[in-house]
């Protein structure tokens, strides 16, 4: 598991979501848990909380991969069980937050189950061999030889390249080569 760094609310990198929630405590006194207010910051693969939006030191921090998001009105009995959404990680733990509404509570998980499907998504890992040189379409001399540099993404089938008359724009009158 990737140790993820302690940055002040300005440094997290692209923020996605923000704002204050309402975070429930891990102890739960005498009186049941408690509900603490946070400044809560969603990057792409990170979930922060501050104690407010100035704090330079986050309260705590988590991977959002492999984690879980749903709405759960079970998390409270008040008149803002609407606001609750939870997100769980398993081996970990389950984080439960109170939005300012239901229509931010529903924003959360949705902002967090669109990061999480990016995340499982197959992303197309980069090669250094494959360098080419940057595609220039102006003064390209050699460019019946594009249609060699075309490949599918998939593997297993034979790579598949465009017939030459392809790439040329037939021109009125004229009759393009069938064989």
């Amino acid at each position: 598991l990737e140790e993820i760094t302690p940055r002040p609310v300005q440094d997290t990198g692209n923020i996605l979501k923000q704002g204050y929630l309402e975070k429930r405590s891990r102890e739960h006194s005498f009186f049941g848990s408690e509900w603490q207010k946070r400044w809560c910051v969603l990057n792409r693969r990170t979930f922060y909380y501050y104690a407010n939006e100035k704090s330079k030191q986050p309260k705590g921090t988590f991977s959002i991969e492999h984690c879980s998001a749903r709405l759960a009105f079970h998390l409270r009995k008040d008149s803002r069980k609407r606001c609750c959404f939870e997100l769980i990680c398993p081996g970990k733990r389950t984080y439960e937050f109170t939005a300012p509404s239901p229509a931010e509570a529903e924003d959360w998980v949705d902002q967090i189950q669109f990061l999480l499907k990016d995340l499982s998504s197959l992303t197309i890992p980069y090669d250094e061999e494959d360098d080419e040189e940057p595609y220039n379409d102006v003064d390209s001399s050699d460019s019946a030889n594009t249609a060699s540099h075309n490949t599918t993404l998939n593997q297993d089938e034979p790579n598949i390249e465009m017939e030459e008359d392809d790439i040329y724009e037939v021109l009125p009158g004229k009759q393009p080569n069938k064989q």
